[in-house]
């Protein structure tokens, strides 16, 4: 029997590391600031190339993210990382601006009840209210990057439409963000579906500004990356440890791991720049820091290897 063969892969893969923000932003303790800003900085002594670093929402909305300015002021910026920052409306990109921000992310969805009960507006009024702060980012020479999510699935909704992914992914190009990460915010997407939604994006925008963030409730997240790469995707959204989940997702596990991305690229000859074990240290300090193990099962095995070492 032949081994499998893959089709030809990217040779480079991008992560965001989604982690200060995406991962932190559901944990009930609050985290304290010293900590995230520590976390960031071992992430950015990782090699990563990007980072999320927090998000300038109101803070009642999000109390666990109320630092923002405080986590940007204390962060080591490193030569070569760029640091995100979420702005959800013009209130947020001015403090960002402030902070010093000089990366900034929209975040929308494909399905009209998910946009709704997430940010309070209709698919239309947040692309409307996003045409603004992007415009005016730009403007100020930031780079931006928009989010689509519930691309795959709507805890509402069902199954959601590939012509609605299109649609609002592609009002989001018009507008000039740099890169547009596709969702699968509750984690039902299969690599069959990867495919049809990332060729379909494809007949509309470059292949180079696409990236895809997956959630591993059912455990297909790394399946969906190989799909993905198949298709020529290499910009992947993860977070170290598993950290995070989407709340609308009963069972929810978390985010991608980090770790559980890099060990697959690593062992498929795909070059990222990331450091396992540096990834592996900010997880350690974070779990020392929220009282809990991460959920990677790569971290996991590799700690318990290294404890019977």
């Amino acid at each position: 029997m032949s081994a499998l063969s893959l089709t030809e892969l990217p040779a480079r893969v991008k992560i965001v590391e989604m982690g200060p923000r995406d991962g932190l932003q559901n944990e009930a303790a609050v985290v304290k600031t010293a900590d995230k800003v520590r976390f960031i900085d071992l992430l950015s002594a990782s090699g990563l190339a990007a980072i999320e670093a927090t998000s300038f929402v109101r803070p009642s909305a999000i109390p666990q993210l109320d630092d923002a300015e405080a986590v940007m002021a204390a962060i080591e910026r490193r030569p070569g990382v760029t640091y995100l920052a979420l702005t959800p409306n013009m209130r947020g990109l001015d403090r960002a601006r402030s902070a010093g921000v000089r990366a900034v992310a929209v975040f929308t969805a494909a399905s009209e009840s998910f946009t709704k009960r997430n940010i309070n507006m209709t698919i239309a009024e947040s692309l409307a209210t996003f045409a603004t702060v992007v415009r005016d980012a730009r403007r100020d020479g930031m780079w931006v990057r928009a989010y689509v999510s519930t691309a795959f699935g709507c805890p509402y909704e069902g199954a959601v439409e590939v012509d609605a992914v299109v649609r609002v992914a592609s009002a989001l190009a018009e507008f000039g963000v740099d890169e547009i990460s596709i969702g699968d915010t509750i984690g039902v997407a299969t690599p069959r579906g990867v495919v049809e939604v990332a060729g379909a994006l494809q007949a509309h925008m470059p292949v180079e500004r696409l990236a895809m963030h997956f959630h591993d409730t059912r455990g297909t997240a790394l399946a969906n990356v190989v799909a993905a790469l198949q298709m020529q995707i290499s910009i992947f959204d993860s977070s170290a440890g598993g950290l995070g989940g989407c709340p609308y997702a009963p069972g929810a596990t978390g985010n991608l791991a980090t770790e559980d991305l890099l060990y697959m690229l690593d062992g498929m000859g795909i070059e990222t720049g990331v450091s396992l074990e540096g990834i592996r240290a900010a997880s350690r300090y974070l779990s020392g820091a929220i009282g809990r193990e991460p959920v990677s099962r790569a971290y996991r095995a590799l700690e318990a290897a290294a404890a019977r070492a």
